[in-house]
């Protein structure tokens, strides 16, 4: 059923904006349109979503193009590309003139050509990517990326703003905000796997969690600590090694990886890390520091 528009609490000032899938974080973005006082329409593929909304009174569009024919700004956040453009091609007719918003993550390239896409139909378009797990959107502490035009994110800056207190324009190329998005999320989850890697192999011993984590806590502070200098070394192309080098470190790797090898543990990821340092040592950074493993990592076997 097609629930009928409410929109007397809102300003006439701020944008209707639709949101195209309704997966957990779908919601959110549109419980956080609503919260901030946007007229807005909803649309899933699939029935039975969406309810909570339309009590608090979003409208449910019938097909993606009543949607996106009722807002200013449509946001699309769906699995995958591939199924960002299934929905996106149902309305096409309608999307000239106005803002689309994909905060679906996929890679640089992808963004770029549905940004082509978008603006070969004559719609603006913000390419973004959601860096806070669901609960946290419409929160001071939401990160959102987006990339594209500044003047049309600086236009539609406050309505973006609804889904989070972080949100960063972080350039005009399209590519830009997966190129965030991947960047972050590969040291966030390389990290979870050092985390969970680190357990198990502590759990081989009789050592449980609980017992260690403290110690990892007080690591994770260290390991806050560098990144801005390591950042600076990688920008300048200097790794100095005058407190640590890369020789020293790499046989700290592989002390662990045989460790975790001779308990049955997966040391595959732990490997790749040992690969890169030796690599880099071979080409000359063995006195360098850590950072200078960049250069086994940017040269791959």
């Amino acid at each position: 059923m097609v629930g009928m528009p409410n929109h007397s609490s809102h300003s006439p000032a701020l944008p209707a904006v639709a949101v195209l899938g309704l997966g957990a974080m779908g919601q959110a973005l549109a419980g956080a349109f609503l919260a901030a006082g946007h007229p807005t329409t909803v649309w899933n593929r699939s029935p039975g979503k969406g309810e909570d909304l339309v009590a608090r009174g979003a409208t449910r569009a019938a097909a993606p193009a009543d949607a996106v024919r009722a807002a200013e700004v449509v946001v699309v956040c769906v699995l995958d590309y591939d199924a960002a453009q299934a929905v996106l091609d149902q309305a096409a007719g309608e999307l000239p003139g106005r803002l689309l918003v994909n905060l679906t993550s996929d890679t640089p390239e992808r963004a770029r050509e549905a940004a082509a896409w978008a603006g070969a139909l004559g719609a603006d378009y913000l390419d973004g990517a959601v860096m806070v797990p669901v609960p946290m959107i419409g929160t001071p502490d939401a990160l959102i990326f987006h990339s594209g035009p500044r003047a049309v994110y600086e236009k539609y800056e406050a309505t973006l703003g609804a889904l989070g207190g972080r949100t960063a324009h972080v350039g005009e190329d399209h590519g830009l905000a997966a190129v965030h998005d991947l960047a972050v999320l590969d040291f966030f989850w390389t990290a979870m796997h050092g985390l969970v890697h680190g357990f198990a192999l502590a759990a081989t011993e009789g050592v449980r969690a609980t017992a260690v984590a403290p110690y990892m806590n007080a690591l994770a502070a260290l390991l806050s600590s560098v990144v801005d200098g390591t950042a600076r070394e990688l920008d300048a192309e200097e790794f100095p090694g005058d407190l640590d080098n890369l020789t020293v470190e790499a046989a700290n790797v592989r002390h662990i990886v045989r460790a975790a090898e001779r308990r049955g543990l997966d040391a595959g990821a732990l490997r790749g890390v040992l690969t890169a340092a030796d690599r880099s040592i071979a080409l000359g950074h063995g006195a360098d520091n850590w950072t200078s493993i960049v250069e086994g990592i940017r040269r791959p076997a």
